[in-house]
């Protein structure tokens, strides 16, 4: 009989176990497998979670460096506390008691808005559907001339004598507007209404249809370039106005930036002077906006301050010649050798300056560089609808090289329609506007912009040294170099602008209210504001001696709006007034 060992008497044993408890014993060691391989995946997974997690604030700390190291440490803890207000305030402005008392005060105001804004004199009807049968061309344009004479809060009946209050003309034609109308002349209105006419239903859409359009659309193009000092190789588009040029430009940047940089998440310096298209694309493209403080007595952009805000993500800088505010031309050789050190874009901003900036040095005035003549300039957008006299809605947009153009385009190539490939923003575009500005161009010729270039930017500087000279209670800003005089109280509690602001209104003139740092009014002066010139300065000393003498305590319109605005917290009430103005536009 075979001697029983240990091995023989354990292997009799587990023949003996029952079958249930042999898979229990295999499953407790496959659990025990399965346990360790949970464990190491609950380690892998926590390595991940910190990875992610380390990830993640690395990511917004970075950002708030960056942030801080743009604006500084006591800067940054304001825009914190601007944020913090304005998201208390929206919270206060959503229980029941404010929103009804906010309500019954925009309400309110915009019942003065719509009754200005939307007149509806007995004479006109209203349309709020096609007629039924189409109506006779003689009625159409009787109801053109009552449309065109129209006031608003006046009931006006159609006169022949009256064809000067036709559509405001006898406002702008008076010569009391701040821009908006910058020639005026009939002869040149005639020229343009008759080539308008010749083009109407062109489209440079169909340059196979329109071959002419095209040829005006190419040569407006490289008659801005050859002004801005194009170097061979550059190029440029035509748009629908200075918004959708700066769009344009900005839309390039980000694009060129992800194609060469691998940018994506891009960030743009702008001057805070400068024009609120650049934060319309900011909003439009996914662009974050840096504003850098102008300096307080020179009102140019604080390049220093620009150099500080630059970082890895910075697609590009933004320069104007002029602003619109203060009429002031920035440093733009200083900020062509910052973008030129970074290797980044900068786009100057010629949308106001348009066919001034170019001419000041030939109309014996001083100027400033500001054009591609200084390396480091990548694109300039130009409006040919201001100073360069053309039919409303056109505008140039210009690039040192095709390349950064294509940035701009528009191209799909698998539609089921066709190949689909635009230059702008829109793909129908007016071939009318391009044969107008092209007539307007060949019309006025290098000596008429230098002329008219002599006449305005003479007056601005007229008025300028006027109101030093002749109104001690108030300042110019900076010191403006072409079309647009801005100025100020002299002191704190000399004068309140706004409420001369208000006065030079009651008296039929439409000036530009500003906020930012300093309250002020600007003028941009036109052909049309030459001969007032005297009535202007006359006006303004009487508005300084009213504001004066004859404060109540009662603001106006201007003066109520900018103090409004002025506030941290009010910025979200001003918003919906904004809102609520432009849905007046609309109401029939």
């Amino acid at each position: 009989m075979a001697a029983r060992t240990p091995a023989r008497e354990a292997a009799a044993a587990k023949m003996a176990m029952p079958s249930s408890l042999l898979k229990r014993a295999a499953l407790t060691a496959s659990d025990e497998t399965l346990l360790v391989s949970a464990l190491k995946m609950l380690a892998t997974f926590d390595n991940a979670k910190n990875t992610v997690f380390a990830l993640v604030v690395y990511r917004y700390s970075t950002r708030l460096l960056r942030h801080v190291r743009a604006y500084g440490i006591s800067e940054s803890l304001y825009q914190l506390y601007c944020l913090v207000s304005a998201q208390v305030f929206a919270l206060i402005l959503k229980t029941p008691a404010a929103k009804r008392k906010v309500k019954r005060e925009l309400d309110t105001a915009m019942a003065e808005v719509e009754a200005k804004i939307v007149p509806r004199p007995s004479h006109l009807g209203i349309h709020h559907q096609l007629p039924q049968l189409g109506k006779e061309t003689e009625w159409i344009k009787t109801e053109l001339a009552k449309l065109q004479i129209m006031e608003a809060g006046v009931d006006a009946k159609l006169v022949e004598a009256d064809w000067e209050n036709r559509d405001g003309q006898m406002v702008w034609k008076g010569g009391k507007v701040s821009g908006a109308v910058y020639h005026g002349g009939d002869d040149l209105s005639d020229l343009l209404a008759d080539t308008i006419k010749q083009f109407l239903v062109s489209n440079p859409l169909h340059p196979d249809v329109f071959p002419g359009v095209r040829k005006m659309e190419a040569e407006v193009v490289s008659m801005v370039l050859k002004m801005y000092n194009a170097p061979a190789g550059a190029v440029g588009a035509t748009s629908s106005g200075g918004t959708e040029s700066i769009l344009l430009s900005c839309l390039a940047m980000r694009e060129w930036a992800r194609a060469t940089k691998g940018i994506k998440e891009p960030e743009l310096i702008v001057s805070v002077s400068a024009h609120a298209a650049f934060d319309k694309a900011g909003q439009y493209f996914g662009i974050k906006v840096h504003h850098i403080p102008v300096d307080t007595v020179t009102r140019k952009v604080q390049v220093a301050r620009v150099a500080r805000a630059i970082n890895s993500n910075t697609i590009g800088l933004v320069g104007s010649a002029p602003n619109f505010p203060d009429g002031i031309i920035d440093d733009i050789p200083n900020l062509a050798k910052l973008a030129k050190r970074h290797k980044i874009l900068l786009h100057v901003d010629c949308c106001l300056g348009s066919f001034l900036v170019p001419f000041l040095e030939k109309a014996g005035f001083e100027s400033e560089p500001f054009d591609f003549r200084i390396d480091g300039v990548t694109s300039i957008s130009c409006d040919t609808h201001k100073y360069g006299f053309g039919p409303k809605g056109l505008s140039t947009i210009l690039y040192r090289s095709a390349d950064l153009r294509r940035f701009q385009y528009y191209v799909k190539t698998d539609w089921p329609g066709g190949v689909y490939a635009t230059p702008t923003l829109s793909g129908s575009r007016p071939g009318s506007l391009i044969a107008g500005t092209w007539a307007a161009m060949m019309k006025i010729g290098e000596s008429g912009y230098t002329q008219s270039c002599r006449d305005i930017v003479g007056a601005a500087k007229e008025i300028s040294t006027r109101i030093e000279r002749e109104i001690p209670e108030l300042r110019v800003l900076g010191r403006p170099l072409v079309s647009v005089v801005a100025f100020a109280s002299a002191a704190p509690n000399s004068v309140s602008i706004y409420d001369v602001g208000d006065h030079m209104s009651s008296k039929g003139w439409h000036m530009n209210g500003l906020g930012g740092d300093t309250p002020a009014i600007h003028i941009a002066v036109t052909r049309l504001t030459i001969p007032v010139l005297d009535q202007l300065i006359t006006d303004l000393k009487a508005a300084v001696k009213h504001a004066r003498s004859s404060f109540t305590g009662q603001k106006g319109s201007m003066a109520t709006l900018y103090g409004l605005g002025s506030g941290v917290s009010a910025t979200a009430i001003v918003g919906q007034l904004a809102s609520r103005f432009v849905d007046t536009l609309y109401l029939v």
